[in-house]
């Protein structure tokens, strides 16, 4: 059997812009927002941005624009060249001092020399810097957090329905579905011998959709349903936990990079698990908390299966658009083989079954 990868098509670039991007050009661009760090530099998990977790120098302690001091330690996150407009980014910015200032626990980027997106010359990068918190995943096997948790999410909802976003992107089939596919095939991401089963089984999934009512002729809008601004990528791993008996514990919400204008189901779907019984359970006292604050439009149930439908197509293409930064080989060693794809086609051929499935009961 073969699986050796498919060939990169020409604009995957083997040398990506975060190579010039060292230690030193790190510690250097903190330096020049007047942060100096005392060396202490760890790398954090992340694949579409860089981020940095950074000890300052306690003697030379700055303060935010507002008169603030700056923590001691801090996280560095360098936004991938060309992903984001400044205006784009510096709209998720506004919406997490927005979220703050309504005392909803998020990290947001702290206010430097009266700006809080930055860039480092001359390799043009734009970056930000946060407070660094702690916080382990939450336990999502516990009623009490899921209730916790949607309490939350109402809360962000909240202020997102407040305006809307006018330069970043919407969630959209288009954006999710239609476009991410036509990169695949023209770029000749899928192997030859699976690429015709599995556009048969795009095609079935957006049949699918089509049919229930979603999308425009162009597969554009969510119609009949209000669409808000999100955090976007709302699993687990974005939502940091701190003990309930200590200040400020609870739920702490990280990394706005996603947030998009979209349905609010969108944020509630990534955080459930299991077989349909457990989603179910979780799902409910995810709604427990969320209608204690606002209220929750129960036809959006019908869009979680389509969502997920949108992530596994959009995934695929994120992981093959990213394929010449060498950390996604590294990391994604199983990406791209024959044996991938088939298993693609069959988790599309599964959701295809899921979205005709009856809706969750809650």
């Amino acid at each position: 059997m073969n699986n050796e990868l498919p060939p990169r098509p020409a604009e995957w670039d083997p040398l990506h812009p975060y190579a010039s991007l060292t230690p030193d050009a790190v510690l250097d661009a903190l330096a020049d927002i007047g942060l100096m760090g005392d060396g202490r530099l760890t790398a954090l998990s992340s694949y579409e941005n860089r981020v940095y977790q950074i000890q300052l120098e306690t003697e030379r302690a700055p303060t935010q624009t507002d008169g603030t001091p700056v923590p001691d330690s801090v996280v560095a996150k360098f936004y991938r060249p060309g992903r984001w407009t400044d205006a784009q980014i510096q709209e998720e910015h506004d919406f997490a001092a927005e979220l703050v200032a309504a005392e909803v626990p998020v990290v947001p980027p702290l206010n430097l020399q009266a700006r809080t997106l930055h860039h480092k010359k001359p390799q043009g990068f734009s970056f930000s810097v946060s407070e660094r918190r702690g916080g382990r995943r939450p336990e999502l096997d516990d009623d009490e957090v899921l209730e916790w948790i949607g309490r939350f999410l109402a809360r962000i909802h909240t202020v997102g329905s407040t305006k809307a976003f006018h330069n970043r992107p919407a969630l959209s089939i288009d954006t999710f579905m239609h476009e991410p596919k036509e990169w695949l095939i023209h770029n000749k991401a899928i192997p030859m011998e699976v690429e015709r089963a599995w556009q048969v089984a795009w095609q079935q999934a957006m049949d699918v959709m089509h049919a229930s009512g979603l999308g425009s002729a162009h597969g554009s809008d969510w119609p009949h349903f209000q669409t808000l601004r999100l955090h976007g990528d709302c699993h687990p791993g974005n939502i940091l936990w701190t003990p309930a008996d200590l200040p400020g514990g609870g739920p702490h919400f990280v990394d706005l990079d996603d947030a998009r204008m979209g349905p609010a189901v969108q944020d509630l779907w990534m955080l459930l698990s299991g077989d349909r019984k457990q989603r179910s359970g979780q799902l409910s006292m995810l709604l427990e908390g969320y209608e204690q604050v606002r209220d929750f439009d129960r036809r959006e149930l019908a869009l979680i299966e389509p969502l997920r439908t949108l992530r596994l197509v959009h995934y695929s293409a994120w992981l093959a658009r990213r394929w010449g930064d060498p950390i996604f080989p590294i990391n994604f060693p199983w990406f791209g083989t024959p044996d991938y794809w088939r298993g693609q086609v069959q988790m599309l051929e599964e959701q295809i079954e899921q979205m005709q499935e009856p809706l969750l009961m809650v």
